[in-house]
């Protein structure tokens, strides 16, 4: 292959390669408030349900 054309081709795959990575993100950045949420809600199963196993641990020692 030509020089010229090797390198005309790489410049080609950069640009999309750039354009890709730019657009994962801008939808790893729109995607970040639902990972917020995601994980209070999690915190939230959590704290639940360790209030939910506190009496029955607590009703066992005398």
């Amino acid at each position: 292959m030509h020089p010229e054309t090797h390198l005309a081709l790489h410049h080609a795959r950069a640009t999309e390669l750039r354009a890709e990575a730019d657009a994962y993100r801008l939808a790893a950045e729109s995607r970040h408030p639902r990972d917020l949420r995601t994980r209070l809600g999690w915190a939230l199963v959590e704290v639940g349900l360790r209030l939910a196993a506190t009496p029955k641990a607590a009703a066992a020692i005398p």
